[in-house]
């Protein structure tokens, strides 16, 4: 049983009952399980279970009056992080038929808490957040892939998740504001699940990054940051890089270098979601 479906046993089916009644819930449940329809081929689907075309949820990190990092020469990580999720959500369609959307496709601010919300609603199999930041020591470089943690793996990590989880501060507001309640006992299973499907999508892409990328000392460490907390979608930041290092700042101010980061990007993520815990 997928998160999803166990979040709607749990939660859903008695507040259904009370509204529309069993005739109505049937129907209901039938939809949700049914998935988004799509015109591209799905991939194979364990017995059982209907078939639905894999969607990833890319996020470039900032946005609007929110650059994120800016570099010495000037480059914005809000420009590069949008630039690298186009050309990774164009190959993931184009090369790899996964259906992607972006939770912003132009340069427009979005708090922390809808970019989640933005992934949960789609049922997004997948939610990478793309970022390009600050490292605590300008001597950083290279990418590197984060999961949730409410203690973190490292200060390195969490000095980065304080940093983040300042995003909301652009819009005015409150980083609590809008938080689902769900029942502990609900929160606890279905976060479990995803969970390990996050460790294994983390654990795959870096890896397989590796083999094309310099990656950061340590490439796969975890922290409490309030992007990744949908309990119900498996969800990575990945750092491409960060701007408070001369050397990846040059790299990513060219096109040629983020088209190519892109690439392994759409083909690691792709390798992710043939991986048996997306299955």
């Amino acid at each position: 049983m997928d998160r999803r479906r166990l979040l709607a046993l749990v939660i859903g089916v008695p507040v259904a009952l009370r509204l529309w009644g069993p005739a109505s819930l049937a129907q209901s449940a039938e939809q949700r399980m049914a998935g988004p329809q799509s015109s591209n081929k799905p991939l194979p689907r364990s017995p059982g279970r209907p078939p639905r075309s894999r969607l990833v949820m890319l996020d470039p990190g900032h946005g609007g009056p929110d650059p994120g990092a800016i570099g010495l020469h000037g480059t914005q990580e809000k420009d590069v992080t949008l630039d690298i999720a186009r050309e990774v959500a164009r190959l993931l369609i184009d090369r790899h038929r996964v259906v992607t959307r972006l939770t912003r496709s132009d340069d427009r601010f979005l708090a922390l808490d809808d970019r989640v919300a933005i992934a949960r609603k789609a049922e997004a199999d997948l939610f990478v957040s793309i970022h390009a930041d600050s490292a605590p020591n300008v001597g950083a470089r290279g990418l590197s892939a984060y999961t949730l943690s409410t203690k973190a793996s490292d200060s390195f990590a969490s000095r980065l998740a304080q940093q983040e989880n300042q995003a909301d501060r652009f819009g005015g507001r409150d980083s609590k504001a809008g938080r689902q309640i769900v029942k502990d006992i609900l929160r606890d299973l279905t976060a479990r699940h995803t969970r390990n499907a996050s460790l294994v999508a983390r654990q795959t892409l870096v890896r397989g990054a590796g083999r094309d990328l310099r990656l950061l000392d340590n490439p796969m460490r975890a922290a409490n940051f309030a992007v990744l907390k949908a309990p119900d979608v498996p969800s990575l930041l990945v750092e491409t890089g960060f701007l408070s290092n001369p050397q990846d700042e040059e790299m990513l101010r060219t096109p040629d270098a983020r088209r190519r980061v892109a690439r392994v990007l759409a083909r690691e993520i792709a390798a992710v979601l043939s991986h048996r815990q997306f299955a």
